[in-house]
């Protein structure tokens, strides 16, 4: 029998979607006022013809500008830096065009340009954690990457990267973009291996949101529809080039990426990243690197939790009907159906190159410290409490 139980659903932006659309922006950030601040990446946007058809666009609109670029995943410092170099140039609308380290400085400074305090007044866990009061400044986001759909969520996610570092966010649904611009042609010329990354992160967010402990009916059926997108063309767009199957593939990611941005902002997310935060925060490793490399083994962890302490939990039927989604031929049964899942997350895993955390400097010596600092928030929504030993394991089975 279907049942629905009671959910609630935040706010999301309003979405533009397809081949295209970024010619769209000038018009949509002319809506919001005449002048903006553009928060880009640091290189391949202005190489790049889209940039003049922006800058075009923009002056035929009747817009002025200013711009800042972000080449890192951003800090507090280079929030609070950029709030205090643009607050007073009567900003209107911020525009973030880039991946999700672009989005996400670009939503933080965007929630703070008119209040004009610092980030560290209000990120969680390692600042005052003051409520935020607003109000932000209107905010457009456009992504040139398939992976953390940013462009969807609430929380800006800020890093200080180190021995004592930590990756925390800013959240609140006023940071919520108005206007997501999601255009599939803006990934044409990523690199494969950005693209593998961002691929592997935007699957772990889509399959960790639809097993979690907050998944509901509606978050659940967007999930599936990107896995099924992921699944479709994941490998087109990662092999690139000009042809309709490369095209198809990019749009495919675009769309799944965004997909998963809503159900992780929504549902929550699980053990992945739940230990993708301390790597991130005190190992150079991109994130979508740390989700590529320890999926198949959290996937198989988690399994066997739910085997031995949740037997009846619903999440072993949703990872068996994603098995069977990712399957070559119809499995036999549930089992049959589970560890083909797993088995497939570690053959692309290994199709994708992906290297291992030994690769960044991670070892034996450092599980301990990862493993205390991997229950925030996303690690509370894992369908499956994990031990500490389990946690461990599934570092060190990649080390």
């Amino acid at each position: 029998m279907f049942e629905v139980n009671n959910f609630s659903i935040a706010r999301l932006p309003r979405i533009m979607f397809g081949a295209g659309v970024f010619k769209e922006l000038p018009a949509i950030a002319a809506r919001y006022g005449r002048r903006a601040l553009l928060v880009t990446g640091g290189k391949s946007l202005r190489a790049s013809t889209n940039w003049r058809t922006l800058e075009d666009g923009l002056r035929a609109a009747g817009m002025t500008w200013e711009a800042m670029t972000v080449e890192t995943e951003p800090s507090p410092q280079l929030v609070d830096e950029a709030v205090a170099a643009f607050r007073f140039k009567r900003i209107e609308v911020v525009i973030g065009i880039g991946g999700g380290s672009v989005l996400d400085a670009a939503k933080a400074i965007a929630g703070l340009l008119i209040p004009g305090n610092s980030v560290m007044d209000h990120l969680e866990g390692v600042g005052r954690e003051i409520p935020y009061a607003g109000p932000a400044t209107p905010f457009i986001a456009v992504p040139t990457t398939a992976g953390t759909g940013s462009e969807a969520t609430k929380n800006a996610v800020l890093s200080v990267q180190g021995a004592n570092g930590y990756k925390k966010s800013f959240r609140d649904d006023r940071l919520v973009a108005q206007v997501a611009v999601v255009d599939p042609e803006l990934l044409a010329g990523c690199p494969p291996e950005i693209m593998a990354a961002n691929g592997m992160d935007a699957f772990t967010q889509l399959l960790e949101s639809y097993v979690s402990m907050k998944a509901n009916p509606f978050t659940d059926a967007l999930a599936v529809s990107g896995m099924e997108a992921v699944r479709e063309g994941f490998f087109a767009a990662w092999k690139g080039g000009d042809g309709a199957e490369a095209r198809r593939g990019r749009t495919c990611m675009s769309y799944a990426a965004h997909l998963s941005g809503i159900t992780l902002a929504q549902a929550g997310l699980g053990s992945v990243h739940g230990l993708a935060s301390p790597l991130g925060a005190f190992f150079p490793i991109p994130h979508g690197v740390v989700c590529g490399t320890i999926l198949a083994v959290a996937t198989e962890v988690n399994l066997r939790a739910l085997r031995e302490r949740a037997p009846d939990s619903p999440a072993l039927e949703k990872y068996a009907r994603i098995g069977a989604l990712l399957s070559d031929e119809p499995p036999r049964d549930r089992e049959e159906a589970l560890s083909t899942l797993v088995e497939k997350l570690a053959e692309w895993t290994e199709r994708l190159n992906l290297r291992r955390l030994g690769d960044y400097g991670v070892t034996e010596n450092h599980v301990a410290k990862l493993v205390a600092n991997a229950r925030g928030s996303s690690m509370k929504t894992n369908p499956v409490l994990l031990t500490d030993a389990e946690i461990a394991e599934i570092a060190r089975r990649r080390l």
